[in-house]
């Protein structure tokens, strides 16, 4: 059935192949909260009673399980929530687990995968209880800045805070069909509030999350996106080498002219980003989304295997490019620099989006991220020019000082036939005009705009 609610346990047992439960540290170095006074921090009547049935319902002593687990070969610190303890909600005894359990991952240089069902912060504990965000909040941070990955697993439900921290913060956001997932829990939303915006598929529809598993694949995916993120030997190194250059698949030879080389790109026969990856990577899996209300269906990210080492993509599908294509490409290139993946790009774009709803999701200020990602990503980025290299918009995928292009590409900055019009010229002189542009392939190389032309496979 969609989205059962398996007990903490039962989830973890899912998703590994072996797992140890982990304990609260005791003594120096352990967390540094007060021991439970009666009924809680603010003596809340019956809570000590709450508590203890419970214990009594789930076996439980608090709504978190953490443990060390192997999943496929990769070893993870995995944390997750017993929705039947008081709603899965988050005290301060369940931030002890957490932050520990974090801080092991980062002493053991794992990544940390949450599975997550909870209703938020837990009232009886009130303020204290809140703060625990804060402690999450700062023990993501410090494992992402340690370049080590977190992947996290909506189950039904994943709201309020552990949403906002564990869940949204989280490198890769997978969840399972049907989970309510949002903010606000479902009895403090407003009365008229649409329910698809408070769900998994409403969430992937948004660019909040990245893929809806559905329960019998949520292993294979898991263990997949771990082997790809932790299995490529470079995690962490301080040397990467660069992606290989893909082979160039369309028509072989160089075009006579400009417009001829327009005409080659815009041909629709020509092979997209599609048959780029397809012949590329052995597998891979991709991201959606760019965290901001946006998908972009011509922009595909994610991270694939090629020869037995992880490499991480961004590729133009041939349409023009919106805001939140530019913000998940961004978002791609730097998880992979954090990670110390290297990164392929494949450009292949009319231009950016110009429309009145790309100007309002803000194109300028995401073109603008797209460019300072790949200026400052410290791991080497490759690019190839695929078909249409529409101005701006495809320069921004662009890997400075190394950027190659296929025979059927070209480069521009601005398409001919716009040069045309803003030149007012007669359109008879379009193909001159395509000409004096200097965008063939062989005219970027001579430019010194390009390093080379792919070979043919």
């Amino acid at each position: 059935m969609p989205c059962a609610r398996l007990t903490a346990r039962q989830a973890i047992a899912a998703v590994s192949d072996t797992y140890t439960e982990l304990t609260v540290p005791e003594g120096p170095g352990a967390p540094a909260t007060a021991p439970s006074a009666p009924d809680g921090p603010l003596g809340w009547p019956g809570y000590d009673d709450m508590r203890a049935r419970a214990h009594a319902r789930t076996g439980e002593h608090e709504s978190v399980v953490t443990a060390l687990a192997t999943m496929g070969g990769t070893e993870a610190v995995v944390l997750s929530f017993e929705f039947r303890y008081l709603g899965g909600s988050l005290g301060e005894s369940t931030g002890d687990r957490l932050e520990a359990a974090y801080r092991l991952a980062r002493e053991r240089r794992l990544p940390v995968v949450s599975l997550i069902a909870t209703g938020g912060s837990r009232m009886q504990e009130g303020m204290r209880a809140l703060t625990q965000l804060q402690r999450v909040a700062a023990q993501s941070a410090h494992t992402r800045a340690a370049g080590l990955p977190q992947i996290a697993v909506l189950r039904d439900p994943t709201t309020g805070g552990g949403w906002a921290t564990l869940g949204a913060a989280a490198d890769v956001i997978l969840a399972l069909p049907g989970a309510q997932v949002g903010f606000a829990g479902s009895r403090v939303r407003p009365a008229d509030a649409d329910p698809y915006a408070y769900s998994a598929e409403g969430q992937l529809a948004s660019g909040h999350i990245d893929a809806v598993v559905p329960p019998d694949r949520l292993r294979a995916t898991l263990q997949h996106w771990l082997q790809l993120l932790c299995g490529s030997g470079e995690l962490g190194s301080p040397t990467v080498d660069p992606a290989s250059l893909p082979y160039a698949l369309g028509v072989p030879g160089l075009p006579e002219t400009g417009w001829g080389a327009v005409a080659r790109a815009r041909e629709p026969r020509r092979p997209r980003a599609e048959a780029y990856l397809r012949a590329y990577f052995d597998d891979r899996e991709e991201l959606s989304g760019d965290r901001c209300g946006g998908v972009d269906p011509g922009m595909r990210c994610g991270f694939g295997r090629r020869d037995g080492r992880t490499i991480a993509f961004a590729a133009q599908c041939g349409t023009a490019t919106r805001p939140a294509g530019f913000r998940s490409a961004a978002r791609l290139v730097r998880l992979a620099d954090r990670l110390g993946i290297p990164v392929l790009t494949l450009i292949d774009t009319p231009g950016a989006a110009n429309d009145a709803a790309a100007e309002r999701a803000g194109a300028g200020a995401a073109i603008a991220d797209t460019f300072a990602a790949l200026a400052t990503a410290r791991v080497p980025v490759t690019s190839l020019l695929i078909g249409e290299g529409g101005s701006g918009g495809a320069l921004a995928l662009a890997a400075p000082d190394r950027l190659w292009a296929t025979p059927d590409s070209y480069f521009s900055v601005i398409a001919p036939e716009l040069a045309v019009a803003i030149l007012k010229r007669d359109p008879a002189q379009l193909h001159d005009t395509a000409d004096q542009l200097r965008i063939r392939p062989q005219d970027l190389l001579d430019l010194g705009v390009i390093r080379g032309i792919a070979p043919p496979a």
